[in-house]
């Protein structure tokens, strides 16, 4: 597994600031505002910040909360869990295993016949790479 080592500095300037600040410090889009909230296009979601695969279109689905929502990663390799206690209660925040991104949460309340994860990702977290 490769791992992406920068400095705050780097990622500073490499990203917007709303990638940074959603990325490096754990923020949040406002629901319905990202640019793949409602993309239907075929292809592979890859890390903003890393390039590394994390989600494939045909994983995504609309599960009416305002952000790109997936039923399962590309790679369980590329996408890492943790516990989060922010804001007065206990998620698992979905991470990209090469860079240490926040990317969002996974709930489980998906879609029961696809295997019932929600992965519900910020579009300022992710890039996606037309088919």
């Amino acid at each position: 597994m490769t791992k992406v080592n920068k400095t705050d500095a780097e990622w500073k300037a490499e990203l917007s600031p709303e990638q940074y600040e959603i990325m490096r410090k754990k923020g949040t889009e406002r629901a319905f505002t990202g640019k793949y909230w409602d993309n239907h296009e075929e292809g592979l979601y890859r890390c903003a910040g890393c390039k590394a695969e994390l989600f494939q279109s045909t994983d995504k689905f609309d599960s009416g909360c305002g952000w790109p929502s997936f039923t399962r990663t590309a790679n369980t390799e590329k996408v890492e869990e943790s516990v989060d206690r922010s804001h007065f209660m206990t998620r698992t925040e979905v991470l990209c295993a090469d860079c240490g991104a926040h990317l969002g949460h996974v709930f489980d309340d998906g879609p029961r016949d696809k295997g019932g994860l929600r992965y519900c990702i910020n579009s300022a977290s992710i890039d996606l790479e037309k088919k």
